[in-house]
């Protein structure tokens, strides 16, 4: 079983109480039943998001929706669930929904696991979308550090050329210098 569903299925077990509608849910192999579970009302949180989550598994792409809200949720554990799905997916439109979601600056407190998304995704959308994000958090007394370092490490992982200005920035900031010299010293040098 994948970790990362062994991880969320306990946890939505407890969050469900371990109720028989959630051992079945949890059991069952038919997709379609899963996509029901999305659109039905007065379904619980827990029981889209263990749909959306095992239909993104699986390379259902009717969980796109629920999982990309479910990337921008306040819960961490949530978030980080559906990046995994996402990432699995193979959607096209994933990287341009987590390149939005990380840019969006009213929603800089939940871009973590967008930033980590498109890193993993390494689509086209990632670098332009790391370093708009990074610049922002360049600002003094910014509160969104790790959000930052994500950036910055992100980043150096893509290898881009187009990152070196904003990393040479960062180097200017104590809490992201360490990562920033690591970064640059992963992207090629133009000749």
């Amino acid at each position: 079983m994948d970790e990362e569903l062994r991880t969320l299925t306990e946890r939505l077990r407890q969050e469900s109480g371990g109720t028989a509608a959630f051992e079945e849910l949890a059991a069952t192999g038919d997709r379609d039943a899963l996509a029901e579970v999305l659109t039905a009302a007065g379904k619980p949180l827990w029981a889209r998001e263990l749909a959306a989550f095992r239909l993104g598994l699986a390379g259902d792409r009717r969980a796109f929706e629920a999982l990309v809200l479910l990337l921008n949720h306040r819960d961490p554990a949530r978030c980080a669930g559906a990046a995994h799905a996402l990432a699995r997916l193979d959607d096209p439109r994933t990287a341009r929904a987590a390149a939005t979601l990380a840019t969006n600056e009213l929603r800089v407190a939940y871009a973590l696991h967008p930033v980590r998304l498109l890193v993993e995704l390494r689509a086209p959308e990632a670098v332009p979308a790391l370093i708009t994000t990074l610049r922002r958090r360049l600002r003094p007394h910014d509160p969104y550090r790790r959000v930052a370092l994500a950036c910055v490490d992100g980043l150096g992982s893509l290898g881009d050329g187009r990152a070196r200005p904003v990393l040479t920035d960062a180097l200017a900031h104590p809490v992201l210098a360490e990562a920033a010299v690591r970064a640059l010293a992963r992207i090629p040098r133009q000749r």
